[in-house]
């Protein structure tokens, strides 16, 4: 019942603005922040009760677990759930919604309640994506998410906004139209039902199958080369659109992978992880060379998600449980640097009405505040040590390096970016927060006490993530194991022959073939 609650509750402040909008602006945005907020704090109560135990979905605790008969005739239930995997990208979710609102409660002048409506229903229905347990419903809210994300870029979006709304449905739907191929042929296949939970994992045309899901998936990641619709979403995208189109849209691609591809098609999978991750590698490296060269702040970050989610799916398909696990956090750590990077472009366009680079310098003798609060931002997505991007790259690049299923040779090449991406950070910090200061810039104000209320709640969580990560990687741990099992994945051995049990030990190695998996079990039973 909880969980039916955190999903529906903002659409209960789409209903309430609807017949108060008449009231004014003012209560319009007080009903938006408070309905937002208030689900924030009722889906914090899904981590006080979530169970870190159980590497399943949380059945036994109906809070947390509903399963209900909808349209019995086609085997469609309302069906909802959360592990280990899910919890994480909820809360994200359900934190960034009300940031956003406090981030826009002054730029949005024409159709604020409508933009408050759109921006509420959009979080109904990414929240529907990451507890449905039943594949029909999980459709449904799928494509429900692109409705008000197609108003909020196509109606409060910048001069090109009709181009980047129409290119993002296109990509969209194809995706969409692909994954409900799929969903139909599970259906047939499970006994006419769309229950997740029955799926066994033994399908026929499996390696088909697994496409039709992974390309949608890959188009909302988005992987190369299938990235083309990001940047002109994101650059005429409002800013709170840009927020959540990267910190949650984004995130549901890569947990698509992790929910449907990696565990129902685990044979398909690794018969397709090596040209998977050949264009994750590229997307690394291309992703970070086209952001260097960029001359729009908005436009560069844009670009750095493309390099930045390749490291995800490098991770994803590594089918070690470090590796994995890393990808998982790296989702909600891009999720946090990145809508904080978006919300500081935003705030600096609201001031100077220009995302050039070549408009700004000197800006940290105007601007103290902003400049620090963009530094910690910008060390935080390059991955320093002791902030939140670390711990999810580190994972991911360590895990796959010394257990990954493909080459070493791989993580090699995805480590340049890394180095790349401290170039064109830190290039892009110094071109906007050093050298001369132009006059244009010399009457800009520092942020005030709203924007900083905005940021400092993301600050909190780029330093938590990167000094206390096991609080983060613990809730997960057994919900990663059970994927891992499910692809046949050997989730421990840091050194060969230590007896292998993912439920008592953390490193991975993958199981390459039956031979390996007798000789570590003879050598452990010789020790």
């Amino acid at each position: 019942m909880l969980l039916s609650l955190v999903i529906f509750l903002p659409l209960l402040g789409v209903i309430a603005i609807a017949l108060l909008r008449g009231m004014g602006p003012s209560v319009v945005k007080g009903i938006a922040f408070v309905i937002s907020l208030l689900t924030f704090v009722v889906s914090i109560g899904l981590y006080a009760g979530f169970d870190a135990s159980i590497e399943d979905f949380q059945t036994d605790n109906e809070l947390l677990y509903q399963k209900k008969a909808w349209i019995t005739g086609l085997g469609i239930s309302y069906h909802i759930g959360i592990d280990g995997i899910s919890l994480w990208l909820i809360l994200l979710t359900t934190f960034l919604t009300p940031v956003c609102i406090l981030a826009t409660w002054n730029s949005v002048e024409k159709g604020l309640s409508g933009f408050m409506m759109s921006l509420l229903a959009l979080e109904t229905g990414m929240l529907g994506v990451f507890c449905s347990l039943d594949l029909f419903l999980f459709f449904v809210f799928w494509e429900s998410m692109l409705i008000p994300m197609y108003f909020l870029i196509g109606i409060w979006g910048g001069e090109r906004r009709i181009y980047a709304t129409i290119k993002f449905v296109l990509y969209t739907m194809a995706g969409s139209a692909l994954m409900l191929v799929g969903i139909l042929a599970l259906y047939f296949q499970n006994g006419n039902s769309f229950d997740y939970t029955t799926l066994s994992g033994q399908f026929d045309h499996d390696s088909l199958l697994f496409l039709a899901f992974f390309i949608a998936f890959a188009i909302k990641v988005p992987l190369f080369p299938f990235h083309t619709w990001l940047p002109d979403a994101h650059v005429e995208a409002p800013t709170v659109g840009s927020v959540i189109l990267a910190g949650v849209l984004l995130k549901m691609g890569t947990y698509g992978i992790i929910r449907f591809c990696l565990p129902l098609f685990p044979e398909a999978a690794k018969l397709h992880t090596p040209w998977i991750v050949t264009l994750a590698v590229i997307g690394i490296i291309y992703g970070a060379l086209v952001a260097m060269v960029q001359p729009d702040l908005k436009k560069l970050v844009a670009y750095s998600s493309v390099s930045h989610l390749g490291f995800v799916v490098l991770g994803l398909f590594s089918q070690n449980h470090d590796a994995i696990q890393g990808s998982v956090l790296q989702m909600v750590n891009h999720g946090l640097s990145t809508g904080a990077l978006f919300l500081l472009v935003g705030m600096i366009y609201e001031r100077r009405h220009s995302r050039m680079i070549v408009d700004f310098g000197g800006l940290a003798k105007r601007m103290p505040i902003f400049a620090a609060i963009f530094l910690i931002v910008t060390l935080s997505s390059i991955g320093l040590p002791g902030l939140n991007g670390f711990v999810g790259e580190f994972m991911i690049l360590l895990g796959s390096f010394v257990g990954g299923a493909f080459s070493k040779w791989y993580v090699v090449f995805a480590t340049t970016g890394v180095i790349l991406a401290a170039v064109y950070m830190l290039w892009m910090f110094q071109r906007v927060m050093f050298g001369k200061l132009d006059k244009t810039n010399e009457a800009l104000p520092d942020l005030n006490s709203r924007e900083i209320a905005v940021l400092v709640p993301i600050l909190v969580f780029i330093v938590w993530i990167g000094v206390f990560p096991n609080t983060f990687l613990k809730p997960m741990e057994t919900s990663v194991g059970k994927v891992v099992e499910k692809v046949q994945v050997v989730p421990n051995t840091p050194e060969l022959g230590h007896v292998i049990n993912h439920r008592d030990t953390k490193a991975s190695l993958p199981i390459r073939n039956i031979e390996n998996t007798k000789l570590i079990e003879e050598e452990a039973q010789t020790k």
